[in-house]
């Protein structure tokens, strides 16, 4: 690796994971929600996705996935619908103060497969990565070298940064320890996962 360039890499990649995206809405609304375990297994489905999408792109089928843009179309619009129903059904729900007797209860595989949802179905990441990892490759040293040591280290940067996000959010929960801070919190985590989904529709590829 350019090690100037690989530096150039790390700085750049953690002000973009920084940024709050539908991933990160997701991740703090399931951690207020379920705690800091319930957003880290999101963290984890959301980190499956990401090193689905750095596979892809670093053996170079961004061409083809161009080919199947419409189907990626249909599938974006699905994780929509289905983040804006996640929050819907937020909002609707029963206030519950958070302790042990009354905690909700959500299985460790649906948190993860909202997390894997919320990345997977945004085409837009295997443009920006097809388009953000070549100005970090060093021309005149072996290419695959370099892709699997940049996929690999974003893959740990968000998934740590998320981590976070997920820690912060679980530590937010016992700001909602009462059934009227319980709404409020209802209240918080619905809007943060409609407006997930809200980012996830206004997502468009360059």
């Amino acid at each position: 690796m350019n090690i100037e360039l690989y530096m150039a890499f790390i700085l750049a990649t953690t002000i973009l994971v920084l940024i709050p995206g539908p991933a990160v809405s997701l991740i703090i609304a399931n951690s207020i929600a379920h705690g800091a375990r319930g957003g880290l297994i999101t963290v984890a489905g959301s980190s499956t996705a990401i090193f689905m999408h750095l596979v892809v792109t670093a053996f170079g089928m961004t061409s083809l996935l161009l080919l199947l843009s419409a189907w990626f179309e249909w599938l974006r619009w699905a994780g929509v619908a289905y983040l804006v129903y996640l929050g819907v059904q937020q909002w609707r729900a029963r206030p519950v103060a958070l302790d042990p007797s009354n905690a909700p209860v959500v299985s460790d595989k649906r948190l993860y497969i909202q997390g894997f949802i919320v990345n997977a179905t945004n085409p837009k990441t295997l443009f920006f990565y097809a388009a953000f990892f070549p100005q970090f490759v060093d021309s005149g040293l072996p290419l695959a070298n370099q892709l699997v040591v940049l996929c690999m280290t974003f893959l740990v940067i968000a998934t740590v940064l998320d981590g976070g996000y997920a820690v912060l959010g679980g530590r937010m929960r016992g700001l909602f320890n009462n059934v009227r801070r319980a709404r409020i919190r209802n209240r918080i985590t619905g809007s943060l996962l409609i407006g997930a989904g809200v980012g996830l529709a206004l997502a468009r590829r360059n």
